[in-house]
């Protein structure tokens, strides 16, 4: 039934990884951790890895540097999709996607709903394409993390970069 749209299923991609935080460094940061392991464990390369506090100024020049590098075809930010109000990476980022992913949102709300409860319907995370580049926005935990790359992200990037290509 889902034969016909397995197109590119195992292609092998680069990634940059924003961690967004006013608390976190490289040494703390469980959740890049976890997203370099699985990233790499699938055969992907991270071309770029970044931790910048909760500044609008801060994610989108990261978000830009790592757009207009050609080995980056996918970028993920961890962090900043709540609803506090230091939460500021879900709209700095829409603010410059060309085309929204809004399914990505949706299914992982779902997820999250059912791994945490209703907590997790309050995620702005978010996905949209910037040219070429899919990029994904995900709240800061290492389970958030670990279950958009395992459920959603690397089961589907292979079908998403053939269709944002053709």
């Amino acid at each position: 039934m889902h034969d016909e749209h397995r197109r590119d299923q195992h292609i092998k991609t680069g990634f940059g990884l924003l961690i967004v935080t006013d608390s976190r460094t490289e040494k703390t940061d469980e959740s890049g951790r976890i997203a370099r392991e699985l990233l790499a464990a699938a055969g992907h390369t991270v071309h770029a890895y970044d931790i910048v506090p909760n500044d609008a100024d801060a994610i989108l020049g990261s978000v830009r540097r790592y757009i207009q590098d050609s080995r980056i075809r996918v970028v993920v930010t961890s962090g900043g999709t709540g609803v506090g109000r230091k939460d500021l990476t879900a709209q700095t980022i829409e603010a410059i996607f060309e085309r929204h992913l809004p399914g990505f949102g949706e299914l992982f709300r779902r997820l999250s709903y059912e791994e945490i409860g209703l907590a997790g319907i309050y995620s702005r995370a978010t996905a949209g394409l910037v040219g070429n580049t899919v990029v994904y926005c995900l709240p800061g935990s290492k389970n958030a993390m670990r279950t958009a790359l395992t459920r959603i992200i690397l089961p589907s990037i292979g079908h998403l970069l053939w269709e944002v290509d053709r």
